[in-house]
This record gives structure tokens, sequence and C-alpha cells, in this order.
């Protein structure tokens, strides 16, 4: 295997099949030893991380290839913290798309003289450019198609795609209790062009609550897996 990319919590190796291979590591993102996912650097590591957002990713990863929805998902072996994907080209210099139920946390910043915090939302989408330098700006629909980074349809997938993967994570978490008020996503495309999900489906990449109380993401996953 060649090593083609070393990532933050994931290295990406070649594999001779044309396919790739991730590695997830225990590495986290935080700062000053404190585990923050929507930080941009690696701030600690915590033992067995990277096999938990492994498990989560798989028993997704299986449901959305279930239902007919494309993913980059080949298969997993979770004695070595790896799993096989499919080729994908990232969208520009990498996308993320978020789907949101409740108005909080950035939505809420920006527009809260429109809307009350915690408010109900259609499951909304919006698009980001990943740039830390910029603080992820937002950029729409019509900026994506002029900046040359996708076309219409190559949008019109992803939203439908998005507000769909969206509805499966939120039902299962539904069933253990737990409401999802907001999740990010990562998309890439095939050869042909067509969309498929990439990256990982883990408890950091999402915004969860119990009773009205914010879940943190280590403790989400142990309550995920809880028999």
């Amino acid at each position: 295997m060649k090593k083609v990319y070393s990532g933050k919590t994931k290295d990406v190796f070649a594999l001779e099949n044309g396919n790739y291979l991730l590695k997830f590591k225990d590495d986290c993102t935080g700062k000053d030893g404190v585990f923050d996912p929507g930080e941009n650097s690696v701030g600690l590591t915590i033992d067995g991380v990277g096999d938990v957002n492994l498990r989560m990713s798989i028993y997704f990863f299986e449901k959305i290839n279930a239902a007919g929805i494309k993913t980059h998902y080949v298969g997993a072996n979770l004695k070595d913290t790896t799993m096989e994907v499919l080729p994908a080209k990232v969208f520009g210099k990498g996308l993320e798309v978020i789907c949101r139920h409740k108005a909080v946390g950035s939505f809420f910043r920006r527009y809260g003289e429109y809307i009350e915090e915690g408010s109900d939302l259609p499951a909304y989408v919006e698009t980001t450019f990943k740039n830390d330098a910029k603080g992820d700006p937002l950029v729409t629909k019509d900026g994506l198609v002029v900046l040359g980074v996708m076309s219409e349809k190559q949008y019109d997938d992803i939203k439908e795609m998005t507000q769909r993967i969206t509805k499966i994570v939120a039902d299962d978490l539904k069933e253990k209790g737990l409401v999802l008020y907001d999740i990010k996503f990562e998309f890439g495309y095939a050869p042909d062009g067509s969309v498929m999900l990439i990256d990982e489906i883990a408890s950091g990449n999402m915004r969860v609550y119990k009773d009205g109380k914010y879940i943190d993401p280590m403790t989400l996953s142990k309550l995920f897996f809880a028999e």
C-alpha cells in the first residue's frame, strides 16, 4: 500500500485494485487538550475514538447503501480500523454540506434577528468551502455553478441526497431517544460525474440532544452503541 495523504484524523492509502483505504486514527480535533469537532487542528488523542468512529460509519454507510443512495463505502476491517472506499474527487478544494433541523450554532449566529434559537428548520441545507483561514465561507448553489465547482444537477443531487441521508440518521437516533439538530457531510464525484457520499459519518459530525441537553460526541458514541 502507498500512503497518499495524511489527514488530521485519518490516513489514506492507495490499493492495488484502484480503491483507497482509510486508516482511522485516535487523534481528535480540539484545543488545549479539550475535544472539539469544530476545531481545525489536532488537539488530543483519545484511545478508541478511531474504532468508534469507524463503527458508526460502517453502521450508517451500510444503511445508506441499502437505501439505494450512492456512497464511497466498500467494506471495513475493525481489527485494523480501516475502511475501503471507492475513488472519488472532491468538489473544488473541499466542500462541506450541512443539514439543519434546528436553528442553532452558526446558523443562529448569522440569522438570530430573524428566528428564535432552537426553532425548527425544514431539513435546511447549506454548503461551505473548507477553508480554515477564511472560516469556511458559505457558498450558494449559483456561486458553486458560476465558480465551476459543480453543475446544477450535481448540486440538486447533493441536496436531495443530504436530506434523505439526514432522515435516515435522525430516525435512527430518534429510536434511541436522541434528537438530531444538525449534521455535516462531505460529497465527491465518480469519473462519470455522479455524486456520492464520502468521508465518514461519526458522532463528531453531528449535533445531538437528549432531553433538551447537548450530548458531546464521545458520550453520544457510547449511548449509540449501548445495548
